[in-house]
């Protein structure tokens, strides 16, 4: 996978650059940087599930590290669970891994990107790390200051998302 792309994907105010993204290969993770996060696009009726960070102070996917031991799969299960109360309906689709390039220092890394589907909402409780959950529509505008880079891969996730006009972002 490259690494100096012409463009990136989405860049944020942070400098931080989404450069790469590879569709599938859960098992065969890419080999020339680690993959320390898992992210989750959880969908409901059209509107993914997105998380505010209270250290970064933006609305994000739910995710974290992949702790000891524990699969991309079982960390995005348990950060999403942890940050918003929310389970998928079923097991999760991986949908692949994106490459990011990390400011300051221009740190190389991947993160695992799931998706799944939510039939029922659940309550949420407030935490150290999340103070809020909101489901938005990629039709509209972002709820506030929002991660770029997560909502380029809630797009990527599969989820047919129509732009005006009809024509579908995936």
């Amino acid at each position: 996978m490259s690494w100096n792309p012409v463009e990136p994907l989405a860049v944020d105010s942070r400098g931080n650059l989404l450069v790469s993204f590879r569709a599938g290969g859960e098992d065969a993770p890419p080999g020339d940087a680690p993959t320390p996060l898992a992210l989750t696009a959880l969908w409901h009726g059209g509107r993914v599930l997105l998380v505010h960070d209270r250290y970064r102070d933006a609305w994000e996917l739910p995710g974290g590290g992949i702790e000891p031991g524990e699969s991309a799969r079982e960390a995005a299960v348990r950060e999403l669970r942890e940050e918003t109360g929310h389970e998928p309906d079923g097991p999760l689709r991986f949908v692949g891994h994106a490459g990011f390039v990390l400011a300051p220092g221009e740190r190389r890394e991947y993160g695992a990107l799931f998706t799944g589907r939510a039939s029922g909402l659940r309550a949420f409780e407030p935490d150290a790390e999340i103070s809020g959950i909101c489901w938005w529509d990629p039709n509209s505008p972002p709820p506030g200051r929002v991660a770029r880079l997560d909502l380029h891969l809630a797009r990527l996730s599969g989820e047919p998302i129509a732009r005006p006009g009809g024509h579908p972002l995936t």
